[in-house]
Order: structure tokens, then C-alpha cells, then sequence
């Protein structure tokens, strides 16, 4: 069929609507464009489908750098078809919408590139390719397991050597993680491994494991570490919590800076890595889920959190409330996870404050917030 796209929507998608009144989330289109579409999923409310052909095309169209980006190929760029500093206006347009629609906060959101990243190719330190049946490596497709074998891969960093990874031959359906740290180490390793990488970040090393969570931008961790810092305006005297905080990243640049920090983490790995990358600071690392181990009574000057791209969620974030925080540094992935938990904390009588958004993921959809909220009773 032939559509007319309207507006952007959250998860690298358009809007459009099909002749009989349902919606159609279309990718690979932009708004304003006229577009042929193949639908790739029907539902009764909505249909998925990719734009197949450009009719009328959108200014802001550009031919996309990667031959394997496109309908059909590698689902793990959104964006490649469109100029980058669009993409910004697009990702700043959802994270808008989304605190609108579902926490009623009209806020105007400006997406910033990572200091250096002009043209949005080559940033990716952290990957994962997987073998098809015929131990073929290459990435999946877009809501599929299928493999779409590649040459290459341009949002990589060189160092990965992607185009030396998919010639090689892998053991039948594997998934292969590519990491590449910040102090010139390269792991690649299938399945889960033991051993770590070194970043160096926020004035300091850290041990990471291979496959563990860091960030996947060159640039992210000092960027996000440093936004962090400022936001949270720590004092000598306070008590923080670093919540789902990995290896001790946002946990290490508080410690200096305040009386006493504890992070806390449930995958192991990380735990101990954290132990080991803190053990010099005034910081006590916790394993354990954060859902539970935030029922019991805590006080805290500051609260920084970093979960998973779901989101903290209701109950987390009302007793982080009751922790009578001077203010709350949420650290978010996902603008509608954010939204739902601003949403949450506005009823427990905290305020958005300054709001960053951070391109750390350019040619996707992805966006990264740092928001600051402070309490309507402390310190107001």
C-alpha cells in the first residue's frame, strides 16, 4: 500500500494509517514522506511495515552509509536514511512526547552529540554478532533471529575488525561478543567469559567483564560520569546511593566528593569487578537486586540511578522517594521508561529539573537522558 507518513514515534518507527483507520508503524520512512510500504506484521489495532519505495521523499533523506541497512537487512540501525542532525531533532521529539503523554511535563529537549562524533560512524566499542545454521557470523535482522551476513560494520570501532570477524568460521548458532576497551584491548569471546577488559574513564581504570555492561559509546562514560557529577551538585557531607550501578562507574566519581557512597548491583560479575575497581574509596558495594534490597529503611543526601532499560519501575521508585533525597539522578535509556517513572516520582512530591539528552547511540533510535529531580520539601 501506499501511505502518507505523519509524525515520529517512539522505537525508530512512523506513524502513518492505512486505508481502513489502522495505524501503521513504519520504518525506514520519515516524517512528511509519501512511501510504499510491505507490511511486515498485522495485528487487528496496527500494522508493522517497512517503507520499500519513496514516492515523495522527506528533505532530510540522505542515501544510507551502510549497504546492509534497509528493509529486510541488519535491524540494528534505525536511522542511517536520514541527515544526523535530524536524527537529534527526531530522538528530541520523542523524548518530548513521551514526558508529555505520560507524566504531563511539557518540556522543550535539546539531543547533544558526544563531544567529537561528527558524523555518527565508528563509536560502537561493544558488540554482538550470532552464527547462522551454516556458522555464517552477521547481526539479525529487525524482530527476527534470522542472520543477515555482512561485510562490515561502520558504527564499529575500526578496533573491533568486524570485516576480519565474519569471514572467519564460527560453530553453527553461537553468539559472538566483540568488546573493545578504551586502553586499546580487544576480547572476543562466545558465550559468557570470565576474564575483563580495562576502560579508563572519569580519571580512573576500570576493570569490566567481557559481555558485562559499560557504555557503549567511546565517549559515553566520561560524558555521562561528568553530567552525573554536575547534576547531583554533591556535598562533602552527603550519603549516596549509586543504584544498579555496575561496575562503580557513577559510584567512583561521587565517592571523592561526598562522606560515603553505596552502590547496588545484582550480577556478580559486576559486583566484584566493582569491588575491585573501588576498594581505594569510601564505598560500599552491595550485591544484590535493587527491588529488594530497597524495602528496607534508607535515608540518602543523593540517590543516582542507572536501571535497565525498562525502567525502575512503581514501587522502586516511590521508597526511593521515602529516602528524603535532597535530589535524584536518573540516568535512563529509554524515554518512556523515564516518563512512567517521572510520572511516579511527581506524586511523591519530586520535580523534574534539568534535563540532558545525549546522541550516544547515533544511525538508532536510541537516546540517553540524565534528568535531576529534586524534592518539592527538601531543599525548595
Amino acid at each position: 500500500m501506499i501511505v502518507d507518513v505523519e509524525r515520529v514515534a517512539h522505537g525508530g518507527v512512523c506513524v502513518a494509517h492505512a486505508d481502513d483507520g489502522r495505524v501503521v508503524f513504519v520504518r525506514h520512512a520519515l516524517p512528511g514522506e509519501r512511501v510504499r510500504v510491505k507490511v511486515t506484521e498485522e495485528r487487528s489495532a496496527y500494522l508493522r511495515a517497512d517503507a520499500v519505495e519513496v514516492i515523495k521523499p522527506s528533505p532530510h533523506r540522505v542515501p544510507p552509509p551502510c549497504p546492509w541497512a534497509g528493509p529486510g537487512h541488519c535491524g540494528g540501525c534505525d536511522w542511517q536514511h536520514v541527515e544526523l542532525a535530524e536524527q537529534r531533532r527526531l530522538k528530541a521529539s520523542v523524548v518530548a512526547e513521551q514526558l508529555l503523554r505520560l507524566a504531563g511535563v511539557d518540556r522543550e529537549v535539546t539531543v547533544s552529540p558526544v563531544p567529537g562524533d561528527d558524523s555518527g560512524l565508528h563509536w560502537r566499542t561493544r558488540l554482538r554478532l550470532a552464527s547462522d545454521d551454516a556458522g555464517r557470523a552477521g547481526f539479525r535482522r529487525h524482530r527476527s533471529h534470522e542472520i543477515e551476513p555482512i561485510g562490515d560494520c561502520l558504527i564499529a570501532v575500526p578496533g573491533a575488525r568486524v570485516g576480519e570477524l565474519v569471514q572467519r568460521e564460527w560453530s553453527p548458532d553461537v553468539e559472538i561478543t566483540v568488546d573493545v576497551s578504551s586502553s586499546g584491548e580487544r576480547a572476543v569471546a562466545v558465550g559468557r567469559h570470565r576474564d575483563t577488559v580495562t576502560e579508563e574513564a572519569a580519571g580512573r581504570r576500570w576493570a569490566v567483564p567481557i559481555g558485562g555492561f559499560w557504555q557503549v559509546h567511546v565517549g559515553a562514560a566520561d560524558l555521562l560520569a561528568s553530567t552525573v557529577v554536575e547534576l547531583a551538585a554533591p556535598r562533602p557531607e552527603d550519603e549516596c546511593l549509586d543504584l544498579y550501578s555496575g561496575v562503580g562507574l557513577f559510584a567512583g566519581a561521587l565517592a571523592p566528593r561526598v562522606k560515603r557512597v553505596t552502590a547496588v548491583e545484582s550480577d556478580r560479575r559486576a559486583v566484584a569487578a566493582a569491588r575491585r575497581n573501588l576498594a581505594d574509596l569510601a564505598v560500599d558495594v552491595v550485591g544484590d537486586r535493587v527491588d529488594r534490597w530497597i524495602r528496607r529503611p534508607v535515608s540518602a543526601d543523593v540517590v543516582v540511578l542507572d536501571p535497565p532499560r525498562k525502567g525502575a519501575g512503581r514501587d522502586v521508585v516511590r521508597r526511593l522517594a521515602a529516602t528524603s533525597a535532597r535530589v535524584i539522578v536518573y540516568v535512563a535509556c529509554d524515554p518512556a521508561a523515564l516518563a512512567r517513572d517521572t510520572a511516579t516520582l511527581q506524586e511523591c512530591g519530586y520535580q523534574l529539573g534539568e534535563l540532558r539528552a545525549f546522541d550516544l547511540f547515533p544511525m538508532t533510535a536510541h537516546v540517553e537522558c540524565v534528568a535531576a529531580f529534586g524534592s518539592r520539601g527538601v531543599g525548595s
